[in-house]
């Protein structure tokens, strides 16, 4: 069957290939090659920066590579580009800065395969699930390459075990939702996490622990800022090239409340690049106002932003919860530009949608409440879930959302 090269794909595919084109431009094939192998053999539980481990030209070409990959799976299955397509292809190459590599997600998704096959569903049903279940890919390289056993032994219950999570990810996912009642925008990252906390809790027992990891690139600023300012300018011109109407569809935009499922792109298509470049640019001068660092992690948060930018955040419902967030560095112990709070404050928008819903005030009391979560919740999972921000962003919303309703603020 001929496999139709939507648009939408395409914008990626230019994107993204640049991403390799830089990277070979910044280094050589030798070093490229050397870099992907240091990605691929590191530890990658949390916070463990590509940028510091390989460098800046390796870390694009793995980001590049793995965003194509993904998206070509999406091609091989026929799955047309919708908002949620388009913002687990970001996410994947945020991570790719930051985690996930072209070795460790595939197991996950095998994981997801199997219990489409299980279920005797398609696994388009689940496709998306798959994808975004790679948050959890950090639990494949650590236990394949950490010498916990033997070389070989290593690899194959890294990559078993990797399968049997992906297995039995979904119906967790799922459930999550109706947890959360789609208030957290980053569901996988809640389920990742509790079922992260399962597996490390598991590992403990056994007296299998992980060291604390923490590699943090600086320096490079300038560079990074150029690639997502060029990155936002261009989805926001292409956006307004291929969309007449794309100040009056922005303006709708921001009128949802982000609540899942929210999806501009198939609502408003173009318009939602527009968005997710606006949000690129703005998420970037945060960062760089606060004196923040451009690197792998913050990357990560910014890509994040960027591609839930075409299904449930915009700027309305983004501020509120990233001042709250910041307000929280006045009380707390972490400067407001430390890492910790720089990530913090970035994946908080996961928790837009209370913004959208509630209104500021309730936005902004989300936003401080996520960080003194997020701060004291990854000793569970180990680091071993990637969406870390998603899981303690499923605790607030959890217990937030209730109370703000029963006191009659809304629905």
């Amino acid at each position: 069957m001929k496999r139709r090269l939507y648009p939408a794909y395409r914008i990626h595919l230019v994107i993204f290939s640049a991403f390799i084109f830089i990277g070979f431009l910044i280094n050589t094939p030798g070093e490229i090659v050397l870099g992907i192998k240091s990605i691929m053999l590191n530890s990658d539980i949390l916070i463990t920066d590509y940028v510091e481990v390989a460098g800046i030209g390796p870390t694009l070409v793995n980001a590049g590579l793995l965003s194509l990959l993904i998206m070509s799976f999406y091609l091989y299955h026929g799955i047309k580009p919708n908002g949620s397509t388009l913002m687990s292809i970001w996410l994947t190459a945020g991570f790719a800065f930051f985690g996930k590599n072209i070795f460790n997600v595939w197991p996950v998704i095998f994981g997801v395969w199997l219990y489409s096959r299980y279920r005797k569903e398609p696994f388009i049903n689940y496709i998306l699930i798959a994808v975004l279940g790679t948050t959890l890919a950090p639990t494949v390289s650590q236990l394949s390459f950490e010498n916990i056993f033997p070389f070989g032994v290593s690899i194959l219950i890294g990559v078993l075990i990797g399968i049997g999570i992906g297995f039995i990810l979904p119906p967790l996912a799922s459930s999550s939702m109706k947890i959360h009642q789609g208030y957290n925008l980053y569901n996988l990252g809640f389920a990742g996490g509790l079922l992260a906390m399962l597996v490390m809790s598991l590992f403990r027992v056994l007296g299998i622990d992980f060291d604390k990891r923490f590699l943090w690139n600086t320096g490079n600023n300038l560079f990074f800022a150029l690639l997502i300012f060029g990155i936002s300018l261009f989805l926001i011109i292409y956006g307004i090239i291929k969309n007449d109407r794309s100040l009056k569809n922005l303006k709708e935009i921001t009128g949802h409340t982000g609540r899942l499922i929210s999806d501009y792109f198939l609502l408003y298509e173009n318009a939602a690049y527009i968005n997710m470049g606006i949000l690129g640019i703005f998420s970037t001068l945060y960062v760089l106002i606060i004196g923040g660092d451009l690197n792998g992690p913050t990357i990560s948060g910014i890509f994040s932003i960027i591609g839930f930018g075409a299904f449930g955040k915009h700027l309305l419902n983004i501020i509120p919860v990233m001042i709250g967030a910041s307000l929280s560095a006045f009380l707390n112990i972490w400067a407001l530009n430390s890492p910790s709070m720089v990530l913090s404050i970035l994946f908080s928008t996961g928790l837009a949608p209370i913004a959208g819903q509630f209104g500021w005030p309730i936005g902004i009391l989300a936003g401080f409440l996520h960080v003194a979560v997020v701060m004291n919740i990854g000793y569970l999972h180990g680091g071993l879930n990637l969406y870390n921000n998603g899981f303690a962003a499923g605790f607030v919303a959890l217990i937030l959302v209730p109370i703000i309703r029963e006191l009659g603020k809304g629905d």
